[in-house]
């Protein structure tokens, strides 16, 4: 029996471009239309589906990882963040969950946001399917339901690991944050060591220190620049060097203007430059209006740290690099 990656709220292919790196293939199942394209043309097999909805009974025997990134609005400082009260429901359901009661219809009309209840889906289909590994991704305030996520996989047998994980210490462009659950049925899970830091470290006796973080500068080919976030508006806004990593990419980064001084003359950040920042290929195919590729980009997950995370689950447990040196 042929069984696959399965990709929850897959998007335009963040965890898919990882999986390509690494010689995998997923099956992404997303809704929004333009997401699909943008996979679609990319090449990354997707079903165009309402994961909430899906039925989990065809995939039982069928699932060897299981991939979750849920739309993070909801619970963001940048999004709506009316998930934030409903994070007591989305507890209850998990827990509901784990004793074989499907409460998601009966408690969905009490969220103040309808989507806040996406967040348990991935403990829907882990439990139902049983998949070999398991890697989520959300924003750092979904940490909490992945640790209570974990102590139900724990209970059936799965190696866990759940923390913040900064893509600039893994070489990616951007100071993003995120919160990841790793979880795998047959081996110890050793979550991902840092690959760069904020400065570079000498070498030691146990080879050559990290690399410093990646700089948005370097990384689009930029000379001397600075980022002004406030958009068509005449004042205000924030200002940041390109010197360094950009901050957190979000659907708002559209509005991001580039300037050789902090007040010359000013140009779009263009959806090419921002997948690069997510660290995307510059000829990925995004598709749909401006506002829907930032809006894909700024969801995605890096693909370089969906790499350094789908290795604590692909391959076998590794040592600490420095005891392995």
């Amino acid at each position: 029996m042929n069984r696959h990656i399965i990709d929850l709220f897959a998007g335009p292919g963040g965890w898919s471009e990882g999986l390509r790196r690494l010689g995998h293939t997923d099956i992404g199942l997303e809704i929004d239309a333009a997401a699909c394209a943008t996979r679609a043309a990319a090449g990354h097999p997707t079903i165009r589906t309402d994961v909430a909805a899906y039925p989990t009974t065809p995939l039982v025997g069928k699932v060897s990882g299981l991939i979750g990134s849920s739309p993070c609005q909801t619970f963001s400082t940048a999004g709506l963040g009316a998930g934030t009260d409903d994070i007591a429901l989305c507890h209850q359901v998990l827990d509901d969950l784990a004793a074989g009661r499907d409460t998601r219809a009966a408690l969905r009309p009490l969220c103040v946001d309808p989507l806040s209840l996406l967040a348990v889906e991935p403990l829907r289909y882990a439990l139902d399917t049983r998949p070999d590994w398991i890697a989520l991704e959300e924003v750092p305030s979904v940490e909490a339901l992945f640790a209570h996520m974990a102590r139900i996989l724990r209970g059936i047998g799965y190696s866990t690991w759940v923390g913040i994980l900064n893509a600039a210490d893994y070489g990616i462009p951007q100071t993003r944050r995120r919160a990841f659950l790793l979880a795998s049925a047959t081996r110890r899970i050793v979550p991902p060591e840092a690959t760069h830091a904020k400065a570079p470290e000498p070498e030691s006796l146990f080879g050559p220190g990290r690399a410093a973080w990646t700089a948005m500068a370097y990384a689009l080919k930029l000379t001397n620049a600075y980022v002004i976030t406030r958009g068509e508006h005449v004042g205000g806004g924030n200002r940041f060097s390109t010197a360094g990593p950009a901050w957190t990419l979000t659907g708002r980064a559209r509005s991001w203007k580039l300037s050789a001084t902090t007040s010359g003359p000013e140009r779009e950040l263009s959806a090419v430059e921002a997948g690069i920042l997510q660290d995307f290929p510059a000829d990925y195919p995004w598709a749909g209006s401006r506002t829907k590729k930032f809006e894909q980009i700024g969801n995605a997950v890096p693909p370089g740290l969906a790499v350094e995370t789908l290795l604590s689950v692909l391959e076998p447990a590794r040592l600490p690099r420095a005891v392995a040196a």
